[in-house]
């Protein structure tokens, strides 16, 4: 009887001591899971993601993003133009990934335009600057004064031969073909006297 009551006591101390250590190291994973998540937060809680497209002032089509290559002959709503668009919470830096080829758009020290699968790197960050004339240019957040621009033919230009002025550096964003923006729903109509008119003249012939 007494070896079945000291047995009994051991397996009770066995399993309190088990269920003490279990309980230490879920708590240190949940403190790590806290550390960790404080000190490197979700992108996702930092960033806005779009997708539209990049009008080229140039060549009247949009930047395409085919994988290395890039130009500016993509098609209105062509899938290679579709672009992802990484920009952070706070200021106008911006990464721009090919929806279709998952390269983004990235600039070398030589200012040659590449697309690369990973973006993470500060060679394909850039910074939207917009201008007066309603365009938006993008220059390297690396290289100072290198913009992201494309020639008549729609190849890239290097960065270094670049200014802000130089009308193939300038784009225009644009929805996607068949969606419209939202902002434009809600466009103002003149009213006219021609307007009034017809619309008099279609109200009599409804009651006649």
């Amino acid at each position: 009887f007494l070896f079945i009551f000291f047995y009994f006591q051991w397996v009770c101390l066995w399993l309190i001591l088990l269920l003490y250590c279990e309980s230490q190291q879920s708590s240190a994973d949940f403190r790590f899971y806290i550390e960790n998540h404080t000190r490197n937060p979700d992108d996702l809680s930092r960033k806005q993601v779009r997708i539209y497209q990049l009008y080229s002032r140039t060549t009247g089509k949009h930047v395409q993003i085919l994988g290395k290559k890039i130009n500016a002959n993509g098609d209105d709503g062509g899938k290679y133009a579709l672009l992802i668009v990484e920009t952070e919470t706070f200021g106008s830096h911006v990464r721009i990934k090919g929806k279709e080829s998952e390269h983004y758009i990235c600039m070398n020290d030589k200012g040659k335009i590449v697309g690369r699968p990973d973006g993470r790197k500060q060679e394909c960050v850039f910074i939207e600057e917009f201008l007066e004339n309603n365009y938006t240019a993008l220059v390297s957040a690396k290289y100072k004064g290198w913009y992201l621009g494309f020639n008549r033919k729609g190849r890239p230009k290097k960065g270094s031969r670049t200014t802000q002025r130089q009308q193939e550096v300038h784009f225009m964003k644009r929805q996607p073909k068949g969606k419209v923006d939202p902002l434009q729903e809600f466009r103002f109509t003149t009213v006219t006297k021609r307007t009034r008119r017809a619309r008099r003249l279609k109200s009599n012939a409804k009651r006649n």
